[in-house]
C-alpha cells in the first residue's frame, strides 16, 4: 500500500545519498528510491523516511552538514502529490 504520508532526503551527490544510507541504516530504516518527480533538484536518488522514523533520522544526522541535502514532506490527497521543503531543525 501506497503511503499518503512521508518525508524524502534529496542530495547534490550519489556518494553523498549512498554515506547517509549507510550512516542512517545503522540506526532506523530508511529506503533509497528515486528523487519524486515534484522535486527537480537533485542527484536522482532519495531517502524515503517514515513519519514516525524522522525524529530518530534528525538525531543521527544531528553531528553531520547538512550541506547538498533537503529535506521534503511529501503528501499524496486526492490523486495529487505535493513537495514541501522543510528546514532541517538542530
Amino acid at each position: 500500500m501506497l503511503e499518503n504520508a512521508f518525508y524524502v532526503i534529496t542530495f547534490e551527490s550519489t556518494h553523498l545519498a549512498i554515506s547517509t544510507e549507510k550512516l542512517l541504516l545503522a540506526s532506523v530504516a530508511v529506503e533509497m528510491v528515486p528523487t519524486p518527480r515534484e522535486i527537480s533538484a537533485s542527484c536522482g536518488l532519495s531517502l524515503k523516511i517514515k513519519l514516525e522514523h524522522l525524529e530518530q533520522v534528525i538525531q543521527t544526522l544531528t553531528d553531520h552538514p547538512k550541506t547538498g541535502m533537503k529535506l521534503y514532506y511529501m503528501l499524496r490527497e486526492n490523486g495529487q502529490k505535493t513537495a514541501t521543503e522543510k528546514e532541517w531543525r538542530a
